[in-house]
Parts: structure tokens; sequence; C-alpha cells
């Protein structure tokens, strides 16, 4: 294992967040997958994902067996680690600094403050300056990614809707985000102050967004992406990298592929995987979008994002 936790050397200055955001800028260009055990850790690696992040359940179980989602078990994060030598996430509930703490003791690689969790606090986020590793947090909208970047967050990705394999509110969530960087840098430098408070961030941040014209960490994308032409969408919209949830893994809407004891499921997931890692890495290019669409085996489940109660959207969560 080559983890990258533990060398941040993270704090509350500058030096420490620069850190935090090279390690996520590592990340680039590839795709983040959700796993529930060991052996779908092992397939992601195998497939050519950057990253995986450590769940107990898959957005899309979480959402249709409902309960209090909390972290992954310990044990799990630990078995994941020893058994991958790429970067290891895992989530906490909003707010549960407790929780983050226990997964900066595991030594995991990135901590997501995650939505997708029951929020543990109303209220407040955590203070991601006060941990040496790095967060990433969701956002659909400048203003959110702002708050959570000014907090000391690492990494934003845009929510979209989790759990449901249907790409439309990624693809807003991205649009909105890219739109409101684009409005910033055409105005005038009073003209940010009011724009600082009508996003309800820090000026010197915004001012930051003007300048440069992106954000000052990087932007990935998650939330329903589910196909690689879906992954190919998102990066060629501006996401950086992907995360990938609730598809690949599993048959239906909440159950997992059998990828242990029955060779063709194994086979299936593996399709997706690989045609997934394969059209991210070629967002632009058609062609082999289209042949790595071609690899899949088996069908996808979904749920369309507009069939949800307002009251049970995820992404609404973290303010």
């Amino acid at each position: 294992m080559s983890h990258l936790n533990g060398s941040t050397g993270g704090n509350s200055n500058g030096t420490g967040l620069r850190l935090k955001t090279g390690l996520a800028e590592m990340l680039k260009g590839g795709v983040i997958m959700d796993v529930m055990n060991v052996e779908q850790a092992r397939i992601a690696e195998e497939a050519g994902a950057v990253s995986v992040m450590a769940l107990e359940r898959v957005p899309a179980m979480i959402r249709a067996e409902g309960g209090v989602a909390r972290m992954a078990n310990p044990k799990l994060i630990k078995e994941i680690m020893q058994t991958v030598s790429i970067p290891v996430m895992a989530k906490a509930r909003i707010g549960h600094f407790v929780e983050a703490q226990v997964l900066e003791q595991l030594g995991v690689d990135f901590i997501d403050e995650s939505e997708v969790l029951t929020p543990a606090d109303e209220t407040y986020h955590i203070d991601k300056h006060a941990f040496k590793t790095p967060f990433v947090c969701g956002a659909r909208n400048l203003g959110e990614a702002l708050r959570r970047i000014a907090e000391g967050a690492a990494m934003i990705r845009t929510k979209g809707e989790p759990g449901t394999g249907d790409v439309v509110h990624a693809v807003q969530h991205m649009r909105t985000m890219t739109r409101e960087i684009r409005i910033l840098t055409a105005l005038r430098e009073e003209e940010l102050y009011n724009e600082a408070k009508l996003h309800g961030a820090p000026y010197e941040l915004v001012r930051m967004v003007a300048q440069e014209g992106k954000l000052p960490v990087p932007n990935f994308s998650a939330g329903g992406i589910a196909t690689p032409a879906d992954a190919a969408l998102m990066m060629q919209l501006g996401a950086e990298t992907v995360f990938v949830g609730s598809g690949i893994f599993m048959k239906e809407r909440a159950t997992p592929l059998d990828i242990e004891n029955d060779p063709k499921e194994r086979a299936e997931a593996v399709s997706r995987a690989k045609a997934i890692v394969l059209a991210a890495t070629h967002f632009n290019d058609p062609k082999i979008v289209a042949e790595a669409s071609e690899l899949i085996t088996g069908t996808m489940k979904g749920l369309a994002a507009a069939a949800i109660e307002e009251a049970q959207l995820m992404q609404t969560r973290g303010w």
C-alpha cells in the first residue's frame, strides 16, 4: 500500500491547505468509485480507478432501505486500505467531527463530508482546517462551494442526485457552477463585494475566483453518473474527475452483483468499471466513448430524479 495520508502536515495555515489541494490535484482526469467490500475495491483498482470511496451501503441502497446512514465500519475501511494501493476515501456525516477524527485516525486519504449520509448537525459543518486529512465536500452552486472551501475543503464535487443513475442534476449543478464562475470574471472589482454577499461567501475567495476563472481547488462531479457517456458528458462540461456510485456493482437498484460467487456477474461489474474509466480518460473522443459503451454487459437500472419527492432529495442537505 502507498496511501497518501499522513504526509500532508495539514493545519489551518496556507501551506497545509496547499498540500491538501495538491493531493486532490493528483486525482484529476480519472474515476473515483464507491465500493462496499474488498472485491469491489480490487475490481475498481484493476479497472484503473484513481481512488475508491469505502461505504457500507452505496447511495442507491441508502435511498431504497432508508434508516440512518453513518460512517462505514472501520474494520471494512482498514480491509480495503490493506487491499488496494490507490487512495481510499471514506464518508463522514455532515457536522460529525468525531466520525472525521476516527477516519483520520484510520489513515484514510480523503474524508468526504457527505450529504449521502444522514446529517449529524443541522447548523454547522466540520471545521476542516482542524484536520491533517484533506476533505471533499459537495456543492450545487458557487456559493455552496466557496463556503465549504472557506471551512477547509480541499476538493469540491458538484452533487447531482445520489443513488439514482440519473445524470440530470449532476448536469444542472455543473452548469450552474461554471455559469456563476464566468459571471464573476466579467464583473468590476467593486461589484464583487455584492456578489460575495449574494453567494454568502468570503470576499477574498470570490475575488480569487473572479481573477482565476475557476475554483481555487479541484472541481469534480458526482451524483447519478452511471454510464460511460455520462462520465464523458460531465468531463466535457468541466468536471476534472467523476465520482461513480451506485451503478457499477449493482444488478437492481438495491441489490449488488454477486461478484464473489457468480463469474457472469463479476464479468459484468468488471466490464462496467473498465468502460467508465476508459470513457472518462478519453472523454473528448466519441469513437472511444462508443467503444467503451459497447464493453458493458447487462443493463443498469435507474431512478428518475424528477420522481423523487423534495423531502427525499439528498442534494439539499448541506446548505
